[in-house]
């Protein structure tokens, strides 16, 4: 089965509504350009806590999905850390496929036992 979400990031990059890398992503939050910032999961260090720190700042949402690799794969690098989406539309139609992927892996966690 397809990834959706990662459909959708292509999309995103076929649009050219994506800003792919630390640096492109950081420039499109300053500049308020940025919707959301979606971050590789197995991404660590300072640059991701200064831009998570920058995405609090400018009130812009951001995501943990997928792999560096995976996330350079779709937006064409060979890995990628992070990238911000800079169309609302497509931002928001991420959001909503991040948060029912969410939703599908947290219901069976606690109450299993009652």
């Amino acid at each position: 089965m397809q990834d959706k979400i990662l459909s959708m990031i292509g999309m995103c990059r076929r649009a050219g509504r994506i800003a792919a890398g630390s640096r492109a992503a950081e420039d499109a939050v300053k500049s308020r350009k940025a919707r959301l910032v979606i971050f590789a999961e197995d991404t660590k260090g300072g640059t991701k806590e200064a831009l998570l720190k920058q995405c609090d700042q400018y009130h812009v949402p951001h995501i943990e999905y997928g792999t560096k690799d995976t996330l350079g794969r779709i937006t064409g690098y060979g890995e990628c850390a992070c990238c911000a989406v800079t169309d609302e539309g497509l931002a928001e139609s991420i959001k909503g496929l991040f948060g029912s992927r969410k939703e599908e892996r947290e219901p069976h966690g606690e109450n299993e036992d009652q």
